[in-house]
């Protein structure tokens, strides 16, 4: 078969993508996202009694530990597979990353399986977060003038 002929066959059957749709959905998945993780700022501020700053911490941790139950129960996947961006950008995404690399990894045992492995999709993002920040600290230290 000829080549152009093929590519013709594969583009007139590939399934069209909707990026309008997918970004929007995303924009307010991500906000409901951002909502929920404010909501619980606000309420480790109010009953905890703590500063903002420690109910931050209390809050990441709060997304992160229900990402990694949905994704551990196996609906986050569903979920993701609808919010796309919206649910992947934001902490959950991390955690979510780190869950299931752990999942699919620990019949292989604690240290070949799940030790080796479960920084198999987080790693890029660890990585390349690091080495970002690391060049924006220098770009800034030498904006500021060492300040």
């Amino acid at each position: 078969m000829e080549k152009k002929l093929y590519e013709k066959i594969v583009m007139n059957h590939k399934p069209k993508e909707h990026r309008l749709r997918n970004a929007l959905i995303s924009f307010f998945i991500g906000g409901i996202v951002g909502v929920i993780g404010e909501v619980l700022l606000e309420l480790y501020t109010y009953y905890l009694n703590i500063s903002s700053s420690d109910a931050a911490v209390f809050m990441m941790v709060t997304l992160i530990f229900l990402a990694s139950l949905f994704t551990a129960l196996g609906f986050f996947d569903k979920w993701v597979n609808f919010a796309r961006c919206g649910l992947i950008i934001p902490i959950t995404g991390f955690a979510h990353s780190m869950t299931s690399a752990a999942i699919e990894f620990r019949r292989e045992g604690f240290v070949t399986g799940l030790g080796a492995n479960i920084f198999k999709l987080a790693g890029t993002v660890i990585l390349y977060g690091i080495v970002s920040a690391y060049i924006f600290g220098i770009i800034r230290y030498f904006i500021l003038g060492g300040i």
